[in-house]
């Protein structure tokens, strides 16, 4: 009875504040504000492509389809991995332009362009961000390149290292250099980071570890879409 209760109080709340993307049953639509389950709506793409590929169309993000990649005797590896493409409905572009990431990835990089981003920027600096740079998506390695335990998330496409954003009047922001600061471009940074924990299923920083120092780290892991969310 209780939980019947809450479900019905969370349907009521949702709907008088005109957000049904805060339901957990709602359908995702990238194109709407980021709601209370959104992010583990798109941790839960993982293992449905055409689904993906779907909401991606439906939001008007170019992408290209890249071809499987999987190693022989391997727990690297991808099927269904895209590569985001300039224009459409995204104005920031990523740097290398041809990074491939798992699809689940690159939705929640629209969404966290859009909805996080470009709003953080415009707050900090009073202008856009042009460029996303990263450090790479798929590396066929183990957690922090050890020869023992759990495999990466980069291992299949799965995450993203993004190391700093270019702004449209030239001016750079960067984790390395600018994360320990205490003026706008600090602020931007974490500003970003914890956006990010809401649309990606973990999201490391340099308030995490050494490791961490030059990049956030976002992916989108299975354990994302029902059980734990890192945010660090």
């Amino acid at each position: 009875m209780l939980v019947l209760l809450a479900a019905a109080a969370l349907v009521a709340w949702s709907y008088l504040r005109g957000r049904p993307q805060d339901l957990p049953w709602a359908p995702l639509d990238l194109g709407q504000p980021v709601g209370l389950f959104t992010g583990r709506k798109l941790a839960a793409l993982d293992g449905a492509p055409a689904r993906c590929a779907a909401l991606l169309d439906q939001a008007g993000v170019r992408y290209a389809a890249v071809p499987a990649r999987r190693p022989a005797e391997s727990q690297c590896g991808y099927d269904s991995a895209v590569r985001l493409e300039n224009g459409g409905a995204r104005r920031i572009a990523l740097a290398p332009a041809s990074v491939p990431v798992a699809c689940p990835v690159a939705a929640a990089l629209a969404v966290w362009e859009w909805d996080v981003v470009a709003p953080a920027a415009q707050r900090h600096f009073g202008t856009r961000v042009s460029r996303i740079e990263h450090l790479g998506s798929y590396s066929c390695r183990r957690m922090y390149g050890r020869s023992t335990g759990g495999w990466s998330e980069h291992a299949t496409a799965n995450a993203l290292d993004v190391a700093a954003f270019q702004l449209a009047d030239g001016t750079r922001v960067s984790v390395l250099g600018d994360w320990a600061g205490g003026d706008a471009k600090a602020a931007f940074l974490r500003d970003v980071r914890d956006g990010a924990c809401r649309v990606f299923a973990t999201v490391l920083s340099p308030d995490y570890n050494a490791a961490h120092r030059d990049h956030l780290h976002l992916d989108q892991a299975a354990s994302g879409a029902t059980g734990w969310r890192a945010c660090r």
